[in-house]
């Protein structure tokens, strides 16, 4: 994984049928947001792939995301490709909501910052309510994936940030995040497809830190 966005009538119209789209967003992220704040915690297994026509490059992983999103801590595993069968990991993101730490098994390196709460990127800890703080978002309709609907709506940020737009497909049904597409401004796509999702599970506090000692010889770069 690469370390790891007309004049006149016309506009009028245009700019009326955003305002509709706008409001049907905002009824579908609405309930979608409050299913997911009803839980503590959840756990959810992801496919990760990473797509840049222009450098030809196509990669595809396999990854977990634990989350307790009011507490804002995460635990992001990346697994090696073609691990499905007996995963082994590749990379962890792991954040208590104020230090992050980045582990990169094969270099046997764990590099450790503050939190950045600057909005500059994407929170894998708030992903599910994404929407609610810096975007402006809009309907594109229903599309048919695999015999299922979903609901398809793209986030812009109001700020400047890496990415230039966010497009979520929502299961119509279960008000779930199916996938998530992220289009970077250096040609990249990133797009997330959650393949399960477990709520309110029971795992130890000690998920969301880094204990050097659990990594023989492991090298700290501390960037704080």
């Amino acid at each position: 994984m690469k370390k790891l966005i007309i004049f006149s009538v016309f506009t009028f119209i245009s700019a009326y049928s955003f305002a509709q789209k706008d409001v049907a967003a905002k009824a579908i992220l609405s309930k979608v947001s409050e299913k997911y704040k009803q839980y503590d915690l959840v756990k959810t297994d992801f496919d990760f792939t990473l797509d840049n026509q222009q450098a030809h490059i196509k990669e595809t992983r396999n990854g977990t995301l634990v989350a307790k999103s009011k507490a804002n801590k995460f635990k992001v595993t990346i697994y090696s490709q073609g691990s499905a069968s007996k995963p082994e990991t590749e990379q962890e993101i792991i954040s208590d909501g104020k230090t992050q730490w980045t582990y990169l098994k094969k270099d046997n390196e764990v590099q450790v910052n503050n939190v950045d709460n600057s909005g500059g990127g994407i929170n894998p800890a708030q992903i599910f309510t994404i929407y609610e703080h810096g975007y402006k978002y809009i309907y594109n309709g229903d599309v048919k994936i695999g015999g299922k609907t979903y609901q398809e709506i793209d986030l812009t940020p109001e700020e400047e940030k890496s990415f230039f737009k966010v497009r979520l497909e929502i299961d119509k049904t279960t008000k779930q995040i199916h996938s998530a597409l992220i289009f970077d401004k250096n040609g990249n796509r990133y797009t997330y497809t959650l393949r399960d999702f477990l709520p309110n599970i029971q795992i130890p506090d000690n998920t969301f830190t880094f204990d050097p000692k659990m990594h023989k010889g492991v090298e700290v770069v501390d960037l704080r």
